[in-house]
């Protein structure tokens, strides 16, 4: 089992799953360098986790790969033992194919899969210098299955964990002191729901509610048991970390019907959607 040392570089830190990953990383003896578009998060995280462990906080765009060079550059410097990054941030988009346009999909594809690519490059060649080090890159339930009105969400957590699979692979070929895993969470009780743009195409004020009504109420993982479970799994150098009951099921569903399990997953949602 690996241990969990020396410093971690976290984006998308400042709520959510990235949030409670420092508090429960902070409270393992990790120094943290932590990254958000929030800057007002990361204060009030910085505050919370107090000081017992060096925090470096850092304003980062990460659909921009010039801050997450940036980014890259002054958290090695602030912590040259630094050994994990968790390529987290991430954000939604609402609506089909057909009312999403090319410029919405392009912003989502820089945040969600270009964040993690730019992320991944910035630091690895640091890592490979250490005797051990481990990358994080998050993907989705819906990098595993891809339900009807994701499809730009989809795409581009498919694209994480092909990414990140093929990378790992390479890593493991060259003897590389660097682990990879990828996780794919499933409803986390998080704003990301709340926090998501609507496609272009979209007028419909009460379908945006009702979708983040039955988000929320779908999403039973707290952020604490995710970064928990992210914890476990890069302990055991897992190379898939999946999270939460739900994500386990469609997992395991689509192994069972590949191409087809839509049609019974959609059954199972609607029953639990009538409580039954």
């Amino acid at each position: 089992m690996t241990a969990i040392r020396g410093a971690a570089a976290i984006t998308g830190a400042a709520s959510g799953i990235g949030r409670a990953l420092a508090v429960e990383l902070a409270q393992r003896g990790c120094d943290l360098a932590l990254a958000d578009r929030d800057e007002a998060g990361l204060k009030s995280l910085a505050a919370e986790i107090g000081a017992t462990r060096k925090i470096s906080l850092h304003r980062v765009d990460v659909g921009e790969a010039g801050d997450i060079m940036k980014f890259a550059a002054e958290a090695i410097a602030a912590h040259p033992a630094l050994g994990l990054v968790v390529n987290n941030a991430g954000v939604a988009l609402m609506g089909s194919f057909e009312e999403i346009d090319q410029a919405q999909m392009d912003w989502l594809f820089d945040i969600n899969f270009w964040g993690v690519v730019h992320g991944t490059r910035a630091f690895l060649p640091h890592l490979k210098t250490r005797p051990e080090a481990h990358i994080v890159n998050l993907s989705s339930i819906f990098g595993i299955i891809a339900p009807p009105g994701q499809s730009a969400y989809a795409a581009a957590k498919f694209a994480v964990r092909g990414f990140s699979e093929s990378v790992r692979h390479e890593l493991v070929l060259a003897g590389s002191p660097v682990k990879l895993s990828v996780v794919h969470p499933g409803g986390v009780a998080t704003a990301i729901a709340r926090n998501s743009r609507t496609g272009v195409a979209i007028t419909d004020n009460a379908r945006r509610a009702q979708s983040i009504e039955r988000f929320e109420n779908a999403a039973k993982t707290t952020p604490k048991d995710a970064a928990l479970r992210i914890i476990k799994g890069i302990e055991k150098n897992e190379p898939r970390i999946l999270i939460g009951n739900d994500a386990r099921f469609m997992d395991l569903l689509q192994r069972f019907r590949p191409g087809s399990y839509w049609a019974p997953l959609q059954r199972k949602l609607e029953r639990m959607a009538k409580g039954t």
